[in-house]
């Protein structure tokens, strides 16, 4: 049987819930800084900072999210209402308004996304991936799809509750081999979600 080709990776993608719940596109809106100089992308990591606005959390092994970039919505410099699928850097906006980003911070969402070696190779695991913690690849996203290019980093899977991803399944209809995957269901690590960090921000 043919399976379909992943040639590269498009960022977290949410699917459902724990459980088989299904992802309703429930989001929150969070507020981006006026001027924010780093671009996000669709599928990208975002954490809560102290101001009460959000950035990219470019962490491998070490971030610390509240959820997921899906979109933006900003009244730009010349008055115009603009909806996208990614965050341009060091965005002027009108006077008086906010950035708004589209987050999916539910800590119980389950993201698709693809197994890379390094930067964008795709690489395949087996099905003993399931339940490991694994690191991220942070790539940068695409100005013309506005998605993400974030990874998870294959090789890295292991015990280590730090690690700020958790695989919790195989996408079956993407594999490249009896037990090569290239494509994992995943959720952010309870413990590094900011939502069920004890310590707060």
């Amino acid at each position: 049987m043919a399976y379909p080709t992943v040639s590269a990776p498009y960022g977290l993608k949410p699917v459902n819930l724990i459980g088989g719940q299904v992802f309703a596109g429930a989001t929150r809106l969070m507020e981006i800084a006026s001027g924010y100089a780093t671009s996000i992308f669709y599928g990208d990591l975002v954490k809560r900072i102290t101001s009460g606005t959000i950035e990219l959390d470019n962490g491998t092994t070490t971030a610390t999210p509240c959820g997921v970039f899906l979109g933006v919505s900003f009244t730009n410099s010349n008055g115009q209402v603009q909806q996208q699928q990614f965050y341009p850097a060091s965005q002027s906006i009108k006077s008086g308004t906010q950035i708004f980003a589209v987050v999916a911070d539910d800590p119980d969402t389950l993201f698709q996304v693809v197994s890379c070696s390094a930067t964008t190779t795709v690489a395949g695991m087996g099905i003993a991936a399931i339940g490991s913690n694994i690191a991220l690849i942070q790539n940068a996203g695409s100005t013309t799809t506005g998605n993400s290019k974030v990874a998870i980093d294959e090789g890295t899977q292991t015990t280590t509750n730090t690690l700020p991803i958790r695989i919790i399944d195989v996408v079956r209809e993407t594999a490249t081999g009896a037990d090569t995957f290239v494509e994992f269901i995943v959720k952010i690590n309870a413990t590094m979600h900011q939502y069920n960090n004890s310590t707060g921000i």
